[in-house]
């Protein structure tokens, strides 16, 4: 029997009191220093063009994201998202990076844990690290050629090894969580979900995940097809801490998502949109009171437990998202029962 998680215990513990806020995006973070190539590569020697590699100023620059993460713990986050959603062996292959992929996931992870336990110490408020894994730019579902439906440029134990890499690495620095965020082909979350479980059987222990789902279109579906209650039923055998929705849109547009997810999950709810629709130029208007406003309807209709940021969020939307919930009572978890029922699934459940 695996040992039970105690950052599982300690976070539903601290749920059940209040909505917690996790931290904002790195990458509009991260171009806000207009670094240059140079500070990127450091001294690694890398043979390819390293501008545009936000992971590995774990390495090479860790003042970066060690910076961002203090602003988003001083702006009032209880969960801080490591600065690793492309560090997997796929996407740093594009840098010639791969052979650091261990490294940059355990620096990552250490330099958030590190940081978390300090504002823990300040005030004893527990704060907890999600060592976030990105989706990668393959996916098992499609084929990238219109000509060859059944073409796929990666299987699927290949693309486990990648997400259990990652994963092993991420918790050997510190992480509480795996977070796999951004999901766009339900096919690839599963697989993130066995080298997970993989990890688990090899450590002996649990290893909590959280889940969140991206949209492609306002009907409320991924790339793969899946709606937001589809996928809540294809992963929740997982056993997520939290499962929810991120990035492609601002909260407008999440709105009737969140209802539906929310109706139909018997776990924590988070949601993290981006801060609104980008402008013409690709940068995000949104204000911090507006996105603040947006997401505190959700938080007065019970329907989320965790809030924060995407595309565009910065510290000033935490904290003003920080603000606008303080007090409010998080969502009361459905029963399983009641779950079930509505969704259909009576007849197919094994008795426990």
């Amino acid at each position: 029997m695996l040992t039970p998680s105690k950052a599982r215990a300690d976070f539903l513990a601290q749920a059940a009191q209040r909505i917690l806020i996790t931290d904002g995006a790195f990458g509009t973070e991260i171009q806000n220093w207009k670094l240059a190539e140079a500070d990127y590569a450091g001294t690694l020697g890398l043979s390819k063009d390293q501008k545009g590699n936000n992971d590995i100023l774990a390495l090479t620059k860790p003042e970066v994201p060690e910076a961002i993460h203090r602003a988003y713990f001083e702006a009032g986050a209880d969960i801080a998202e490591t600065n690793t959603f492309s560090a997997n062996r796929i996407s740093q292959a594009d840098y010639g990076a791969e052979h650091l992929v261990r490294e940059i996931n355990v620096e990552s992870a250490k330099l958030a844990r590190r940081l978390a336990d300090e504002y823990q110490a300040k005030d004893g408020r527990p704060r907890f690290v999600a060592g976030a894994i990105g989706p990668t730019n393959k996916t098992l579902s499609l084929s990238p050629d219109v000509n060859d439906p059944g073409f796929r440029e990666i299987d699927w134990d290949t693309l486990v090894d990648v997400y259990k890499e990652q994963a092993a690495a991420l918790v050997e620095g510190g992480a509480d969580f795996i977070l796999i965020e951004t999901v766009f082909d339900t096919l690839n979350a599963k697989a993130g979900i066995m080298a997970v479980k993989q990890l688990e059987q090899e450590l002996g222990r649990e290893v909590p995940m959280m889940l969140s789902m991206t949209l492609t279109d306002l009907s409320g579906r991924n790339l793969s097809g899946h709606t937001v209650e589809a996928f809540w039923y294809a992963v929740r055998h997982a056993r997520p801490v939290t499962i929810g929705l991120n990035c492609s849109f601002g909260a407008t547009q999440l709105r009737p998502h969140v209802r539906t997810l929310a109706e139909n999950a018997d776990t924590l709810i988070m949601v993290y949109p981006n801060a609104g629709l980008p402008n013409e130029l690709g940068a995000y208007d949104e204000l911090p009171e507006t996105t603040a406003g947006l997401v505190k309807e959700w938080a007065d209709k019970g329907q989320v437990n965790v809030l924060g940021g995407c595309c565009g969020s910065t510290p000033a939307h935490i904290a003003a998202m920080a603000r606008a919930v303080a007090g409010l009572a998080p969502r009361a978890l459905p029963q399983v029962e009641t779950v079930t029922r509505l969704a259909g699934l009576e007849p197919f459940l094994m008795p426990a």
